[in-house]
């Protein structure tokens, strides 16, 4: 407790004026509930959660509008201007990386232009795919931190919120919200691309760059600049044409982390642990167990199986991506080094990104990606570029983990067969 002893009579005053629609000062709730905070942060604290209980706004599970908020305005905070040249050389390395990609993929190219992002358009096109895979476990979550808290709220308080039974649930959907706004805004300052995190933001299949922080990157190497933009260029128009070729492949990889999140369940006992005894001025114990996934019960079987097919199925994206951007930047007299360094800034996950994944649940490690690249090298001497790509061409043709760590199965039923035929016979019988 600090200097500020909190009386109890004053805490019950100070929610009673906010119950009652009276604004509050925010160093008067400081001196209620002893808390050493800012009184900026505390009024942006109580304009969203005064915004999430004013009647008639209120929603089921996380705020994502609150969510995207959170994160625009971190994103926001460190965006500096970008010269110009930084465009022409992404505008330039794209061009020469179009061409060089047509000798190593039989994917066909993309005609549309890259889309030069900042962090906060970064979030703005991104919150769709972040809202799909966080939902299952965020609502869980908000649902959970609301009725612990609210049944074990002091006796003195029980009466009060009863007639306001949707402030709890308000404030549960904020406190969340606003974690993951959080992460998610610092996740936009590491990001260097549209396909950077293994996932597709886009529902159309476009190469997207986060100018800013693919000039610093490229800035912090050792290596000629033009050399790593060409090399960036061509792994993200790479990811872009997997995902345009394979229009099936976003929604797959979505619902198979989504199924897997739908399982999340919430270690209760845990919640009950921090709600019991609930002191304001302790909110950070709450915001820890949260960023850790301390609140999530372990794994079951059915899960562990399921994580464990969503890393085989990102790592050959990742693996792909990687083969076919090594035969196409062959010409780079740095392409090696350079692909070294991508291999190691993927296998050390930024803080945000963890965050992020561990507040949905997931953990998803690229240990297998060096194994899969060499799988693509080797389906690739085996039965060339045209029937390695066409195993994208559906789900049901995926190589499998043992595929990855012995290929030769997966060639023996390439070179055996024509995939595309097989589906276009399939089609053809389905419609008569």
């Amino acid at each position: 407790m600090n200097d500020n002893q909190r009386e109890p009579e004053d805490f019950e005053a100070m929610l009673r004026k906010f119950l009652s629609g009276q604004p509050l000062d925010p160093e008067q709730l400081a001196k209620a509930a002893g808390l050493p905070i800012d009184p900026s942060a505390l009024q942006e604290m109580l304009a969203q959660i005064s915004a999430a209980i004013v009647p008639g706004t209120q929603t089921e599970g996380v705020n994502w509008n609150l969510v995207q908020t959170q994160a625009r305005k971190i994103s926001a905070k460190n965006t500096i201007a970008v010269p110009e040249s930084v465009g022409r050389s992404i505008n330039t390395s794209t061009a020469t990386g179009n061409l060089w990609l047509d000798e190593a993929t039989d994917l066909g190219p993309i005609s549309i232009e890259p889309k030069l992002l900042s962090r906060e358009l970064w979030v703005a096109d991104s919150i769709g795919l972040f809202k799909d895979l966080a939902t299952p476990v965020a609502e869980r979550m908000a649902v959970a931190l609301t009725e612990n808290f609210q049944e074990n709220l002091p006796e003195e308080f029980a009466g009060m919120l009863s007639q306001a039974s949707g402030i709890m649930k308000s404030a549960g959907s904020v406190m969340f919200a606003m974690q993951l706004g959080e992460a998610l805004g610092k996740l936009s300052e590491e990001v260097l691309s549209g396909g950077d995190i293994g996932l597709p933001i886009f529902q159309e299949a476009r190469p997207a760059f986060v100018a800013q922080n693919l000039a610093h990157f490229v800035n912090s190497l050792e290596e000629e600049a033009d050399q790593v933009y060409i090399y960036l260029a061509v792994r993200e128009l790479a990811h872009s044409r997997l995902f345009k070729h394979s229009k099936w492949l976003r929604g797959y990889i979505v619902n198979l982390i989504t199924s897997y999140a739908s399982e999340i369940t919430i270690d209760n006992s845990r919640i009950v642990e921090l709600s019991e005894g609930f002191d304001p001025a302790e909110v950070g114990n709450i915001q820890k167990a949260l960023e850790s996934g301390a609140l999530i019960a372990p794994r079951t079987e059915s899960q562990t199986r399921a994580l464990e097919r969503i890393e085989t199925v990102l790592a050959l994206i990742e693996g792909w991506v990687d083969c076919v951007t090594q035969a196409a930047t062959k010409r780079l007299p740095r392409s090696l080094a350079i692909a070294e360094t991508m291999r190691r800034k993927r296998a050390s996950i930024g803080p945000a990104e963890r965050t992020f994944l561990t507040l949905i649940g997931l953990e998803l490690r690229p240990r297998k990606i060096r194994e899969a690249s060499s799988m693509w090298q080797q389906v690739t001497d085996a039965v060339g570029l045209e029937k390695r790509d066409a195993i994208w061409s559906h789900p049901d043709l995926i190589p499998t983990e043992q595929d990855i760590q012995d290929p030769a199965k997966l060639i023996e039923r390439t070179l055996k067969q024509n995939p595309e035929d097989e589906i276009d016979a399939a089609l053809r019988d389905l419609l008569g």
